[in-house]
């Protein structure tokens, strides 16, 4: 009870404890450490993040709102999965998006910003010669962060940040396929030529080359393995 004699939880969802609960569980989930289709409990999300089970079901809302997570009668809430047409859809407004990103980043980067991402790919291809996957992957992440940053596009910016590619990866990634995938440090090589050569017309070309190159192997591989359609899911 608060000193008022209200207890918390009847005083509605604290707005800074919502958005600290949104933003951890959010996280959680983009970092790909719960497999698709994982129940999610609110009993258990309310110990893991320290807030009452209004705030939490608030959380959840929002959360299945923008995708991340399904909630279904009879079978609660759930870590989201995608049929293949729902990954290609995703990929694919990724591959615009992103190339979009790249020829802005092109027109717009700093001389700082563009020396980060030099210094990342120098990083990168250290951890390629010394076999690093891991840290490979690290810049990876940071170089396609940094190009978004340079881009200076903060409509395209914010749609790119809705896209849920990373739970897409999380379920089709094929972890046993050597990484990183054969080509794909010449092609970030010559994302970052076009960048600093000041070439957005290469640099939207290189960009959609590399992003529709790692979709092609991804979804290649997932109906190999016979992932599900969207026939299959609603069938269900």
């Amino acid at each position: 009870m608060d000193s008022h004699g209200f207890d918390d939880a009847d005083a509605g969802p604290s707005p800074t404890r919502q958005s600290q609960a949104y933003e951890g569980l959010r996280s959680l989930l983009l970092s790909g450490s719960i497999e698709p289709g994982t129940r999610l409990t609110e009993a258990d999300l309310t110990r893991m993040f320290d807030v009452s089970r209004s705030t939490m079901r608030a959380v959840l809302v929002q959360l299945t709102q923008e995708g991340y997570v399904t909630s279904e009668v009879n079978r609660g809430v759930r870590t989201r999965s995608f049929s293949v047409e729902e990954a290609a859809d995703i990929l694919e407004a990724r591959e615009t998006l992103e190339s979009a990103l790249a020829g802005k980043a092109a027109e717009r980067a700093t001389d700082e910003e563009i020396q980060a991402l030099r210094g990342t790919l120098e990083t990168m291809e250290d951890c390629a010669s010394r076999g690093d996957e891991a840290g490979y992957s690290r810049g990876n992440r940071r170089f396609h962060q940094q190009v978004k940053e340079a881009a200076h596009q903060h409509t395209l910016a914010r749609a790119y940040d809705t896209l849920l590619y990373p739970l897409v990866m999380r379920q089709y990634r094929d972890l046993s396929a050597p990484h990183p995938r054969t080509g794909s440090l010449a092609e970030h090589q010559a994302i970052f030529l076009a960048i600093v050569t000041r070439n957005p017309q290469a640099a939207v070309a290189a960009m959609r080359h590399h992003v529709a190159a790692a979709r092609q192997a991804l979804l290649l591989q997932a109906r190999r393995e016979g992932a599900p359609s969207a026939a299959d899911a609603s069938s269900r």
